[in-house]
């Protein structure tokens, strides 16, 4: 999608200009979007911007996601775009199908609730070892990271455990990777949670863009690699399609 510049053609008011120019920005952005970046995406002066978000957001074209960090498209502006095109999916099965398809990893989609983590869909085709370990133990879990970045709360006061041998349970490493998970907007696990395994996992959102679950990819460590761009574009695809699902624990 291309994105407005900051400035105005023909006779349209520069404030519609630019507040056009802000919504797809968002779009592209996608959810969580800083007011910093979609200034910077759309040249507007940064104090300009700031104001036309909070505005957005008051007529409802806009929302903030749950930790307030960013920015979502609202209802109003998904009703713009036609109730069709962002219509949620009823159930998941048929998206989870297609993708596990497509890869010859585990896929697994997670749902998060009272500051846990639900398996909602499990691969059929591929076994989980330690499952009660990959939900329990947040800080080692590609899924678990995904939460604690909206949850920094959950890691708790105490030391952390360490899983395996390449568990981070440190705290500046611990609070340097949930850095480069939010930056990211996505995380993964090598050999933290159980030797031999690596994971990959995204965020799903709900409709007003709080973090509902998770759609993950596991395979064997050296078959699966985090380094795999092909594999987190299709991860954030079929995520954004299960976007607004209801994730029943």
């Amino acid at each position: 999608m291309s994105v407005r510049t900051a400035e105005p053609g023909g006779h349209e008011p520069r404030a519609v200009q630019r507040a056009l120019a802000l919504l797809e920005a968002v779009a592209t952005l996608g959810s969580g979007a800083s007011a910093r970046d979609v200034a910077v995406l759309t040249k507007i002066p940064p104090a300009t911007a700031y104001r036309l978000l909070n505005l957005l957001v008051a007529d409802g074209y806009l929302v903030r996601v749950e930790d307030l960090s960013g920015f979502a498209l609202g209802r109003r502006t998904r009703e713009l775009a036609g109730a069709s095109a962002t219509a949620p999916v009823p159930d998941p099965g048929p998206v989870l199908e297609e993708l596990r398809s497509q890869v010859r990893h585990g896929i697994y989609l997670a749902s998060y609730s009272g500051g846990r983590v639900h398996l909602v869909d499990r691969d059929p085709d591929h076994e989980l070892a330690g499952e009660s370990t990959w939900t329990t133990h947040l800080h080692a879990s590609a899924i678990g990271k995904l939460l604690l970045v909206q949850r920094p709360e959950l890691i708790g006061g105490g030391p952390l455990r360490r899983v395996t041998e390449c568990t981070k349970t440190e705290p500046a490493d611990v609070v340097a990777e949930l850095r480069r998970v939010r930056d990211v907007d996505a995380a993964s696990e090598i050999d933290e949670c159980r030797i031999g395994r690596t994971a990959l996992a995204v965020p799903v959102r709900s409709d007003d863009g709080r973090l509902a679950g998770a759609l993950t990819a596991t395979g064997r460590t050296g078959r699966l690699s985090a380094d795999d761009g092909d594999l987190w574009d299709l991860l954030r695809d079929y995520a954004s399609r299960l976007r607004g699902v209801r994730l029943a624990p």
